[in-house]
Order: structure tokens, then C-alpha cells, then sequence
């Protein structure tokens, strides 16, 4: 038979074991919420440490794009520099060409010092063809007593380059020319099968009349950058004589 006494202690047993059970829960809880604690303390210790280094990121970003700021306003400046270096290069060169074919031009040697130095480049990149013979002050005496002298000709493997050159171009002397060509193979039959381009030269052309030259279909040249350049406006094709 149960007593009271015995019921009493089967209840302070299990009392003691309720009681042991609930404390290991409540120590296991305890545990696991120190180490989440741990975990987010250490969580925000790394998120602080990106955010600084973040800032740090930034900071050095902001420097980096004044730097870059600070270059690309020097390139510009260096660009400028040099355009306006550029400038005065060719400003000088084309004011020493001047002034050399003045003196050329007084010493009656801008044929042999400015054109025809300049004519096989200037056939090359104009016409495509490379000059294989090329002669100054080419004269020709006719029996009959006529004579023709020519600035410049320039020979190629399929046609006939023919200069006049004058220290100012005009319009008379545009005429001139196409009597000059028109006779040139009376004065030099072995040419007779070649076509002729007809290149005038000069110091400096006014705009009228290098478009009369060209409407006849002459090339033009006057002092420039490149001692003598062509001055005919783009798309212009010579007329072969």
C-alpha cells in the first residue's frame, strides 16, 4: 500500500528532475543566445569595418577623380599648346615659302628653286604617275625661226606634264597657256602620241582666277605649307590636252 510518505517523495524526485531538466534547457538557451550575441556583435564589428573601409574607398575614389580631373585639364591645355604650335609652324613655314619665292622670283629662279622640285610629288599624288624625265627651261627652235620655251615638263610613261610659271597669275596668262600647249607637239613631235596636262604656277592666285584656270581645266599651284601644293578645289580632274 502507497503511503503519503512515499507519494511525497516520488514527488520531490520528480520536482528535482522538472527542475534539473528545465535548467539544462535554460543553460542551453543561454548558451545559444551568448553565441548569437557574440555572432552579432561580430557581425556589426564587420559591417562597421566595410563601412569604414568603404569610406576610405570612397574618399580615395573622390582624390582619383580630382587627379584625373587635374590631367584631362592639362591634356587640354597641352592640346592646345600644341594646335597652336602646329599653327605657328605652318604659319612660319608658309611665310618662309613666301619669302623664298620672292627671292626666287627677283632672282627669276622659282622654276628651278620652288616648281619643279616640287612637280614629281605633286604629279605622284595628283595623277598617280611617277615623272620619269623631267627637264626646266625646255627650249625649241623651229627652222622657220619660231621659238617656244617651256617653265617646266615633266615626262611619264603615258603623258605629258607642261608648266608655266608667273610670280602673279591673271587671266591673260591662262589664255597664253592654252596657246602654249596647243603648239607644243609642232615643237616637240616626239611627244606628238602623249596627252598634256597643263600645270600653272605662281606665288599666290586669286580666287578668280584659279577658277577661270580650272574651268579650262589647268592644275594651279602657289606657295604653301609644302613649298608648292595644289591649290584646286577637291574633286577638281585635269583636262588632258
Amino acid at each position: 500500500m502507497v503511503t503519503v510518505e512515499n507519494r511525497v517523495d516520488r514527488l520531490e524526485e520528480a520536482l528535482q528532475n522538472f527542475v534539473s531538466l528545465v535548467g539544462a534547457e535554460f543553460n542551453k538557451l543561454y548558451k545559444s543566445q551568448m553565441r548569437t550575441e557574440a555572432e552579432l556583435r561580430a557581425f556589426k564589428d564587420d559591417t562597421q569595418v566595410f563601412k569604414d573601409e568603404m569610406k576610405v574607398f570612397k574618399d580615395e575614389m573622390l582624390v582619383f577623380k580630382d587627379e584625373m580631373k587635374d590631367f584631362k585639364n592639362e591634356m587640354r591645355a597641352f592640346k592646345d599648346e600644341m594646335s597652336d604650335f602646329k599653327e605657328e609652324s605652318r604659319r612660319q613655314t608658309r611665310e618662309m615659302n613666301r619669302q623664298w619665292g620672292e627671292l626666287s622670283n627677283k632672282l627669276g629662279t622659282m622654276v628651278e628653286d620652288l616648281v619643279a622640285p616640287s612637280l614629281s610629288r605633286i604629279i605622284k599624288g595628283m595623277l598617280n604617275r611617277e615623272v620619269s624625265d623631267l627637264s626646266v627651261r625646255r627650249k625649241k627652235r623651229l627652222a622657220d625661226g619660231r621659238v617656244r620655251e617651256y617653265d617646266a615638263v615633266a615626262v611619264t610613261d603615258d603623258l605629258i606634264c607642261l608648266n608655266s610659271t608667273k610670280s602673279t597669275l591673271r587671266s591673260a596668262d591662262v589664255d597664253r597657256f592654252v596657246e602654249e600647249i596647243a603648239s607644243f607637239r609642232e615643237f616637240f613631235p616626239e611627244y606628238r602620241k602623249y596627252p598634256i596636262v597643263g600645270i600653272l604656277a605662281s606665288l599666290w592666285v586669286e580666287e578668280s582666277v584659279l577658277n577661270y584656270a580650272e574651268k579650262i581645266g589647268f592644275m594651279v599651284l602657289a606657295t604653301g605649307d609644302q613649298v608648292m601644293e595644289v591649290k584646286n578645289h577637291p574633286g577638281f580632274e585635269p583636262k588632258c590636252w
